[in-house]
């Protein structure tokens, strides 16, 4: 069995500073202003998003990878205007040569530093191990001896939102009542989001008192996702 932390992956061309005057160019259709494009665009956009006029950024697109646990995932797919492609559990079979003959599971880190706890967590992610492949060589399929598997299964899971899905996503995933695995995925891609177009987020409130140390790894690629 391994154990990993989760990872976000990004291709750095989805948050690229063109998008805001994309975005402008779109809005001015409302006022017939296309003559003003560059004229204070800042200003101009965050006076429309201010007053909620936000039906202008779903446009624009950004899509994301997330490698996290399966009940991670359970609570992303929740978010309905958007498009997903998840690693199923119906049709990968982890006993294969390519998985490793073994599972991956997402290391909890509020459980690190408690040894016991840790302990017992690992013992019952060994154990539906054993149990899964044991029901694949008793003639189960896949989607079968995936009855057993823990919610802590790695996954990857592939989300395209709209900008407007997105600022609705941060402003509830982010939160200080998400989940904490949530948020350690959630938090570091916000900020980046927020860094690279800060115009469409630099409004949103987070948990702050969030540990950094816990912060999953983003990582900038390129077009094509650079998959493990």
């Amino acid at each position: 069995m391994i154990i990993r932390k989760p990872q976000v992956l990004i291709p750095e061309s989805q948050l690229d500073a063109g998008i805001i005057r994309k975005l402008e160019r779109y809005a001015r259709v409302c006022y017939k202003s296309e003559d003003k494009i560059g004229e204070h665009n800042d200003n101009f956009l965050k006076s429309i998003i201010s007053r909620g006029h936000e039906s202008v950024i779903e446009h624009e697109k950004v899509t994301v990878m997330f490698i996290v646990d399966r009940g991670i995932t359970h609570e992303i797919v929740r978010h309905r205007i958007a498009s997903y492609s998840q690693e199923s559990t119906r049709y990968c079979n982890y006993s294969k040569d390519k998985f490793g003959n073994e599972i991956t599971v997402i290391e909890p880190f509020f459980l690190i530093g408690k040894e016991e706890a840790f302990r017992y967590w690992e013992e019952a992610c060994r154990t539906a191990e054993k149990c899964y492949l044991a029901l694949l060589k008793n003639n189960c399929t896949p989607q079968e001896a995936r009855s057993v598997l823990p919610n802590s299964l790695k996954t990857e899971i592939v989300v395209t939102y709209n900008l407007r899905e997105w600022r609705h996503f941060f402003r509830l995933r982010c939160a200080t009542p998400a989940h904490p695995q949530m948020k350690q995925v959630t938090i570091p891609l916000f900020l980046l989001f927020k860094e690279k177009l800060p115009l469409l987020f630099d409004d949103i409130e987070y948990d702050r008192d969030f540990p950094k140390q816990h912060y999953a790894e983003v990582v900038l690629t390129d077009d094509l996702f650079m998959c493990e």
